[in-house]
């Protein structure tokens, strides 16, 4: 699964890269990105890519509480094209999630070990992704970081498609998600069929990094520091 995960690179190289559209957006640096919090994705918009701030949790247009989001963070590549939650969205509202690593956790002992997975060369890479647009139903009341929400206002929200992990990650989970090669962008983002396993073994490193990030409340760059494990 991804249950949190970084977004701190330049955001000009990352417009470069995935060859994007203004207006230019330049959100501040996140370390340790949590369900429920926005996060940068790319949409294709007329034939052309371009990077928009959505709610991560995707929420179902047909659904009636948005509280659903909180257990829609990832979809299953295996059955998201069919069930009800996302198959709309896997037909027509894809998107690309970029990142520099995502965490994972392991046990010691009583205590909950995360892992920062990155790419081997310390670059950027994308995550496939989906994304919904929910109005708010008339007698619906939101609070929390919903409050400013009205009847028939839009919530743009997306999930992290997941995968079988590969032999890199199999020892800290059995899940990944799915990383879409540069090559595959565009057909990704326009509805074509592409490869969606799990990544190439010599893709990704994996190092422990602090117990801080257990909380999301802690999203500065220490939570991205190798540690040594005693």
């Amino acid at each position: 699964m991804c249950g949190r995960f970084t977004q701190y690179g330049s955001w000009t190289e990352i417009y470069e890269w995935l060859n994007l559209i203004g207006p230019v957006l330049d959100p501040r640096p996140r370390y340790n990105i949590a369900p429920s919090q926005e996060a940068a994705v790319v949409r294709a918009e007329e034939g052309r890519h371009r990077l928009s701030m959505l709610r991560w949790g995707l929420i179902p247009g047909w659904a009636r509480d948005p509280a659903i989001g909180n257990k829609l963070i990832n979809a299953r590549v295996e059955t998201a094209s069919v069930k009800p939650s996302f198959r709309a969205a896997f037909r027509a509202r894809r998107c690309l999630v970029p990142t520099d690593g995502f965490y994972e956790w392991t046990r010691r002992g009583k205590l909950r070990q995360p892992w920062l997975i990155g790419s081997n060369d310390g670059g950027p890479f994308a995550f496939a992704g989906l994304w919904e647009s929910w109005a708010l139903p008339e007698g619906v009341t939101l609070g929390g970081s919903l409050a400013q929400y009205r009847t028939g206002d839009l919530v743009e929200t997306f999930t992290i498609l997941t995968t079988a992990a590969n032999a890199t990650l199999k020892s800290i989970h059995h899940r990944m998600p799915v990383i879409i090669s540069p090559d595959e962008f565009g057909p990704w983002l326009s509805g074509a069929s592409v490869s969606l396993g799990p990544a190439p073994e010599d893709l990704l490193a994996v190092h422990p990094v602090s117990p801080r990030v257990n909380s999301p409340r802690n999203d500065g760059p220490d939570c991205i520091f190798p540690i040594v494990l005693s």
